[in-house]
């Protein structure tokens, strides 16, 4: 089973449109400003004010990142755009 990640909103809701196979590439979408990816991955000072700048985002919107299974019996998307677990 591979993995992707998405965001959890403060209702535990899973939003589609953040789903990504990275959580750096969920927290890219997350951010509105632009982050280069390859500077992303190579300066830690770079990363850094990213990471600053994703941990406001989520905490001003009570989301987090996780990680979830991208199978499709997993994953399902409701009628509202969120991602939901089912069996």
């Amino acid at each position: 089973m591979t993995a992707a990640w998405t965001v959890k909103d403060s209702d535990g809701q899973l939003l589609a449109d953040f789903a990504a196979g990275s959580r750096l590439d969920v927290g890219r979408k997350v951010v509105p400003a632009h982050y280069d990816a390859f500077r992303l991955q190579v300066s830690p000072s770079y990363r850094e004010l990213f990471n600053r700048a994703l941990t406001e985002i989520l905490s001003r919107r009570g989301w987090e990142i996780v990680r979830i299974g991208t199978r499709a019996k997993e994953l399902r998307a409701s009628p509202s755009g969120a991602l939901a677990a089912g069996h």
